[in-house]
């Protein structure tokens, strides 16, 4: 099953931006629990960028790759 592309070029740049600034910011904040979580996340918005498919805009019907042109 492939999954629709929903992810436009600009908000995949804006993710893997965020990502970079989420993962540089892990190695900085005190507790292991709190760095594995920006770890995450910042995983979780590398694969978005990556795939170009964002499972919380599926429910809520938002496609930002209309705005590509």
């Amino acid at each position: 099953m492939a999954l629709p592309k929903n992810v436009g070029k600009q908000d995949s740049t804006i993710r893997l931006i965020a990502a970079a600034v989420i993962m540089i910011l892990s190695f900085f904040v005190p507790g292991m629990a709190l760095q594995m979580l920006l770890v995450v996340v910042a995983l979780i918005l590398l694969f978005t960028s990556w795939s170009r498919t964002c499972f919380a805009y599926l429910p809520l019907k938002i496609d930002t790759t209309k705005k590509d042109g």
